[in-house]
């Protein structure tokens, strides 16, 4: 089983967004974070305050991790970080390409780091508020 925890903040700014977006990205966020964190690891979904102006949402893993040279690659459409996943293996390789065109479609951006291949992974959704 992994552990899902969260860490959302008090008083963060309002945002002007599409629910429904938002949601499929957060969601692709988190099914990718489940799918490569192993059994016994915990899955993290934070938010905060991003300066004037700007708050953060963060799906961080303790998972596989993603290998430095990959990491620029991770939102070009049908790239897969392991070449021998299929798609009934890990995806059609579309989702993270698909949430990054929906937060920069909301002025925002989305961000990959990992420190290395076995130490997670994090994802951050940068949003303007309104």
């Amino acid at each position: 089983m992994v552990q899902l925890a969260a860490g959302v903040a008090t008083d963060l700014p309002d945002l002007l967004i599409d629910p429904e977006r938002m949601g499929q990205v957060l969601g692709n966020l988190l099914d990718n974070a489940l799918r490569h964190t192993p059994a016994g690891g915990t899955v993290t979904i934070s938010t905060a305050a991003d300066g004037p102006g700007g708050l953060t949402l963060a799906v961080a893993d303790t998972g596989e991790g993603i290998p430095a040279e990959h990491l620029t690659h991770v939102f070009e459409r049908f790239y897969r970080v392991d070449a021998a996943r299929d798609r009934a293996h890990g995806g059609s390789g579309i989702g993270l390409a698909i949430a990054k065109a929906l937060v920069e479609a909301h002025g925002g951006q989305l961000t990959a780091t990992s420190p290395g291949q076995g130490q997670g992974s994090t994802f951050a959704v940068r949003l303007p508020c309104t």
